[in-house]
């Protein structure tokens, strides 16, 4: 009914801008902030009217300017010099010019709201009289008593094995209203200290006379809950970011050849790849297939130009190209902007030649080495490159450096918090730059795919700009002897991540390095439920860390098979989360996510006990809030993961499960009955492990199953002794 209401509003009530007696507001069906000007300008109050809740801070500033001389100036200092509203389709702005004396500086501070949205933006333009040297800018300043920092801690470390949680680029929130706050920018400085909001950036800039600056936008939202402010945040990325969430799939040479691969290489595991998961088992075609390191040449003056193919690749990588095409796909490449691992050899010509190298890598924040770079990354998209792992940003997994003018110390010594200004400055600046490269590279190749790896953090604000980030402080493969304790290491870090430490980041843009195949040492079974529990995470990005010459059939039947999962309940990735307890601790956890028509639930009780577990499917949980009337039919890929439970539930419905030692289940919920068997074809069986029954009579050569999956239909017969003398494929029916 709610729902109903907010849409009947918004067809009927246009979005408002209106101001009297000194008040002005912004207004739509969704929120209304009211703004004065009594005492220089204000927000007065803010109506959530999609719960009908009113926030009103007891002090607030439109903005603060932090000079470098440890002068403030607030909003309330400037003069309010006029005011006019613009519109454009559905979006209005709401502007204020304003003028400060003494410095002279000239203001424009502008809010803008869609009719459409449930959050509005603000953004502040400075036009010093002469050079300002700028700190810091506050664009949301409020004392708000039920604010709150969901994220709180700073750990900016340059030296420390998994010890780097910078904790910029983090929203806030507040606990009886459901809003939403934020600066939308990574390397943005959002607090709430003793109930100050504060949403703000290191400028560290000195503005020129007469220039216009403009600065990032601020962000607030509102959500129907403040128990569901989290999702209502999340949806607000969703709109926002650089591109729509896809699915990507591809292949990785790293794990395949490490540094020795070379175009020969790659073509040949580019084509086995496509022919065992696309042209042999029916799965879409990979969206890319990557080169990792290796392809660049250390040896040349990269002063001159940088990030040159060697020898072992065409300088334009033409024949890598032809191959990927030929497989309905397109070309990756790694690349380390930071110039780590195999790029530090083209280090020394650049710092020979001017260049602003850290020890031992390039600084962000270097106008040379980040304008050569910019060209190559451009060129490279311009070419046909449609993705890009850049991998050691500001550092890597155990060191991080920072480009801080005249700092002479250690690494170690640059660990202490009296620091945390100056490498915060350094990592404002340096990403400033890389969103600029960001954006020349989508303008050169809209449908590019860029993921940021090491030396990054988990700020939501950086899929504004790319598309996803290195899930930090774990390493490339995951640690364990079993593929139990491989997910117990990953899943500890999901687990630390979006439950002890708050991350507030969406599962389904996290680059996990996974899932791995590198041999054929395991049951097909357990690979299986390895790889469900792999897939279930949610994310959007899968890319494949395998051996393709090494994998027996059966491996590239599981693979098939859970690439044509994912592709199944991929929609319901936006909605991704982890519930449950800890996995480092033998807890049973796992993941799920829902769209209002369909959902799934995986689960793993990680230690050697057999343990009972409870689910209660409401929206707690994760169910989408307009679900609960659907009922839903239970299924699963894996025939006995719904055993003991019932056939259909509806939202409020209580699951209890009992789950074996390490024993994995993956659940699917449908409006529809579903029939898995297509997928289930791919599960099968070889010589090996397959006795007929007794009750076929086999007389020399007889047909007793097939195998189908799309167009692809395979008979599989037996000789008179009942052994295998077909390889193909079967899924095994009783004639």
């Amino acid at each position: 009914m709610l729902k109903l209401i907010l849409l009947l509003c918004l067809a009927l009530s246009p979005l408002s801008l209106a101001h009297a007696d000194g008040a002005h507001f912004l207004e739509n069906a969704y929120l209304r902030r009211s703004l004065t000007t009594k005492d220089g300008l204000s927000t007065e109050s803010i109506l959530n009217k999609t719960d009908g809740k009113l926030l009103t801070p007891s002090q607030s500033q439109a903005f603060v300017i932090h000079l470098a001389d440890g002068e403030t100036i607030k909003a309330s200092d400037f003069t309010i010099v006029g005011s006019e509203k613009e519109q454009s389709g559905t979006a209005k702005r709401l502007i204020f010019q304003l003028q400060h004396k003494q410095p002279a500086i000239s203001a424009t501070l502008e809010y803008s709201l869609d009719r459409n949205d449930f959050y509005t933006r603000k953004k502040l333009s400075l036009t010093p009289g002469s050079e300002l040297e700028v700190k810091q800018i506050d664009l949301e300043s409020h004392t708000l008593s039920e604010a709150y920092q969901p994220y709180t801690i700073s750990q900016i470390t340059a030296k420390g094995p998994r010890q780097w949680r910078p904790g910029l680029g983090q929203p806030l929130y507040t606990k009886t209203t459901g809003t939403f706050w934020g600066l939308e920018f990574p390397a943005a400085v959002n607090t709430v200290n003793e109930g100050k909001l504060t949403c703000s950036y290191l400028v560290g800039k000195t503005l020129p006379a007469g220039k216009t600056y403009t600065t990032h936008s601020s962000v607030f939202g509102v959500s129907d809950s403040p128990n569901f402010v989290m999702d209502a945040f999340y949806d607000y990325i969703d709109r926002t970011r650089a591109r729509p969430l896809r699915l990507q799939t591809q292949y990785n040479s790293w794990f395949d050849y490490g540094g020795g691969v070379s175009a020969e290489k790659f073509a040949n595991s580019v084509k086995k790849v496509n022919s065992e998961l696309n042209l042999t088992r029916g799965v879409p075609p990979l969206r890319a297939y990557v080169i990792d390191d290796g392809w660049q040449d250390g040896h040349a003056d990269w002063s001159v130009d940088t990030w040159k193919t060697n020898g072992k690749f065409d300088s334009d990588f033409k024949s890598s190209h032809k191959v990927t095409a030929d497989a309905q796909s397109s070309l990756g490449l790694w690349l380390s902007p930071g110039c780590l691992f195999g790029a530090q050899r083209g280090i020394p010509k650049m710092k020979a030649a001017g260049f602003r190298s850290l020890d031992p890598w390039m600084s962000m924040a270097d106008p040379q080495y980040m304008s050569k770079l910019e060209a190559r990354m451009v060129e490279l998209a311009t070419e046909g490159v449609t993705y890009f792992k850049l991998d050691g940003v500001f550092g890597h997994l155990n060191t991080r450096n920072f480009d801080i003018p005249g700092f002479k110390g250690s690494e170690k010594e640059l660990n202490d918090p009296k620091y945390d200004h100056q490498k915060i400055q350094y990592l404002t600046d340096g990403s400033d730059r890389l969103i600029e490269m960001f954006a020349a590279m989508a303008n050169a190749r809209p449908d590019i795919y860029i993921v940021i790896s090491n030396g990054a953090w988990l700020s939501p604000w950086w899929l504004q700009h790319i598309d996803a980030v290195w899930m930090i402080n774990a390493g490339d493969a995951a640690g364990g002897s079993s593929r139990t304790a491989e997910l117990v290491y990953r899943d500890k870090v999901y687990h630390d991540l979006s439950v002890t430490e708050k991350t507030q980041f969406p599962l389904h843009s996290i680059f996990n390095h996974e899932p791995k195949k590198r041999s054929s040492k395991e049951t097909k079974d357990t690979f299986r439920r390895y790889l469900y529990m792999n897939m279930s995470r949610g994310t959007g990005f899968v890319e494949l860390y395998i051996k393709p010459f090494v994998l027996k059939d059966y491996d590239w039947d599981v693979l098939a098979e859970g690439l044509l999962w994912v592709h199944d309940v991929f929609p319901t990735f936006k909605r991704s989360r982890m519930h449950g307890g800890n996995p480092k601790t033998g807890d049973i956890y796992g993941y799920t996510a829902w769209l209002a028509d369909r959902g799934y639930i995986s689960i793993h009780n990680p230690s050697e006990e057999t343990k009972e577990y409870t689910i209660k499917l409401d929206r707690a949980f994760g169910l989408h809030p307009s679900s609960s009337k659907i009922s839903y039919h239970l299924s699963s890929p894996i025939e006995d993961c719904v055993k003991g439970l019932k056939k259909t539930y509806r939202y409020g419905d209580t699951l209890s499960l009992t789950l074996k030692p390490r024993e994995i289940r993956i659940l699917n919920f449908d409006p529809k009955r579903r029939d898995w068997s297509e997928l289930r074809a791919l599960q099968i069986r070889t010589k090996d492990d397959y006795t007929p029954p007794k009750s076929i009579p086999v007389k020399g050569h007889a047909i007793i199953g097939t195998w189908k999956y799309g167009k692809h239909t395979r008979e599989f017969k037996t000789d008179g002794n009942c052994t295998l003398t077909s390889g193909d494929q079967a899924q095994w029916t009783k004639p």
